[in-house]
C-alpha cells in the first residue's frame, strides 16, 4: 500500500518536506554536478525548513579495476540495478532525476506512488547521433540504454527543461504533451565575478599573455558541435591579419584534427590548454579573457556564455538553439560558421573600448537574471503542486 503523502509539519506550523535529489555523482566537477549543487544550494535558501537529501551511485574506485569490460559492467550493474533498488526503498514527499540520462530511475520510482520530476537539459544524442561516437566503447549499445533512460520521461509527472528550445526538443523527440513540460533556467553560482584589475593583470602576467594582445577563450568539451575548428580559423585568419592574438582552451583538450591543424597554420605559440581548472581559478581565466567564443551548433543551454557574462567577459555566440535565449542582447549573435563576422567582431571588441565597455555591463546585468535562488524558488513552487495534486489523486484510491 502507498505511503500517506500528509506531510509533517513544524512547531510553527511550517510544512517539512522530504525532497530527494538524484545526482549523477557527488563530490564531482560535471555539468550535472554543477546543476545538482546549484540546485540544492538554492532549495535550501527558498525552502529552509525542508529536508533535502541527495543521492547518487557508488562512485567507481579504481582498484577494483581487473580490464575495460568488468569496469564497464560494474558500472551498468551499479547504476541500472543496485542504485535504482536503493532509491526505490527511499522516503520522500518528492523525488527529482537531475539529469534526463538517468531518466530510467522514473520506471522503479512509480512503484513509490510518489511525484517524480526529472530534468531535461538537452537530446543532443537524438538531434545528432554522432554525437555518442566517440564516447563510448560500443555506441549502438550505449545509445540503446540511453534511449532506454530517456523514454522514462514520458512517465515522470513533470519535465524540467532548462531552455525554450531544450521544450521544443522534448515535445518533438519524445512526443511528449507541452502540458507535462515547465521551463525552468539553470542558473550561475556567485563565484563568478568581476575580479579587481590588477588580479587580472598579474593572471595574464603569469601566462605570459601581453596587456596588448586579444585573448580569445574556449570553455567546454570537443564534442563536433561545439565547432572548436571555428575558433581555430577565427584565430589563424586575425593572427594573419596582424593581430597579436592568443587562444584559451578550457575543458577538454584539443582532438588530434585540431593539433594538426594548429601545426599547419602555425599557432602554436598562439594557442594554450589551460586543463580542467577548479572553479576559482575559471573564475580567473574568464575575467582575463578578452572575449567567450561559443559558436556551438547545438546547446541545451549554455552555461559558459553565463559564467563568462558574469564575470564581465563579452561573449560572441552562435545565434542557433538555445543561445538566443540565454544570451538575449548582451552578446554578439552569428552564424556559427561565419568565421569572416566573428573576425570582425573581434577587430571592433579591439579597437573599440566603449564597445567592449557596453557588452560588459549588458553581459554583467544578463547574468543577474539566472540565479540558483530565482530557479530553486520555481521548481519548490512546481515540487508543492506536484505534492499537493498527488496528494488528491490519493484521496480516491
Amino acid at each position: 500500500m502507498a505511503q500517506s503523502y500528509r506531510a509533517e509539519k513544524d512547531f510553527w506550523g511550517a510544512t517539512i518536506m522530504r525532497v530527494v535529489i538524484l545526482r549523477r555523482s557527488l563530490g564531482a566537477s560535471f555539468s550535472m554536478d554543477v546543476y545538482a549543487d546549484g540546485l540544492v544550494a538554492g532549495l535550501k535558501v527558498a525552502r529552509p525548513e525542508w529536508e533535502i537529501v541527495e543521492l547518487a551511485p557508488k562512485p567507481y574506485l579504481p582498484e577494483q579495476k581487473n580490464s575495460s569490460w568488468s569496469t564497464g559492467l560494474w558500472k551498468y550493474y551499479e547504476r541500472y540495478w543496485r542504485y535504482p533498488l536503493t532509491v526505490k526503498q527511499e522516503k520522500a514527499d518528492l523525488f527529482h532525476v537531475i539529469d534526463h540520462s538517468d531518466g530510467h530511475l522514473v520506471y522503479w520510482l512509480k512503484k513509490t506512488n510518489r511525484p517524480i520530476a526529472v530534468t531535461c537539459h538537452d537530446l543532443i544524442n537524438l538531434v545528432n547521433p554522432e554525437n555518442l561516437d566517440n564516447q563510448a566503447r560500443i555506441p549502438a549499445i550505449s545509445m540503446a540504454v540511453w534511449k532506454y533512460a530517456v523514454r522514462g520521461l514520458k512517465k515522470a509527472d513533470r519535465i524540467v527543461a532548462v531552455s525554450a528550445h531544450t521544450a521544443k526538443d522534448i515535445v518533438q523527440q519524445l512526443h511528449i504533451k507541452k502540458e507535462q513540460i515547465i521551463i525552468v533556467p539553470d542558473a550561475v553560482e556567485s563565484l563568478f565575478h568581476p575580479l579587481v584589475p590588477d588580479k587580472v593583470a598579474f593572471f595574464r602576467s603569469q601566462h605570459r599573455i601581453l596587456a596588448e594582445t586579444m585573448c580569445l577563450l574556449h570553455v567546454g568539451s570537443n564534442h563536433p558541435r561545439k565547432n572548436v575548428s571555428t575558433v581555430l580559423k577565427v584565430l589563424d585568419a586575425l593572427k594573419t591579419q596582424g593581430l597579436s592574438i592568443h587562444l584559451w582552451k578550457v575543458g577538454a583538450d584539443f582532438t588530434n584534427e585540431q593539433k594538426i591543424f594548429i601545426q599547419t597554420h602555425s599557432l602554436e605559440t598562439s594557442v594554450t590548454y589551460l586543463g580542467k581548472p577548479d572553479k576559482q581559478t575559471l573564475v580567473e581565466i574568464y575575467n582575463a579573457a578578452d572575449v567567450l567564443m561559443s559558436p556551438s551548433h547545438y546547446e541545451g543551454f549554455g552555461m559558459t556564455v553565463i559564467e563568462a557574462m558574469a564575470c564581465g567577459t563579452p561573449v560572441v555566440a552562435a545565434n542557433v538553439t538555445s543561445l538566443p535565449e540565454v544570451v538575449g542582447d548582451a552578446g554578439v549573435l552569428l552564424k556559427p560558421t561565419d568565421v569572416q563576422a566573428m573576425v570582425e567582431v573581434v577587430w571592433h571588441l579591439y579597437q573599440d573600448s566603449n564597445y567592449r565597455q557596453s557588452l560588459r555591463e549588458k553581459g554583467l546585468n544578463r547574468a543577474k537574471l539566472f540565479t540558483w535562488e530565482a530557479t530553486a524558488k520555481l521548481l519548490a513552487t512546481e515540487y508543492e503542486k506536484l505534492i499537493a495534486q498527488k496528494a488528491e489523486i490519493s484521496k480516491f484510491n
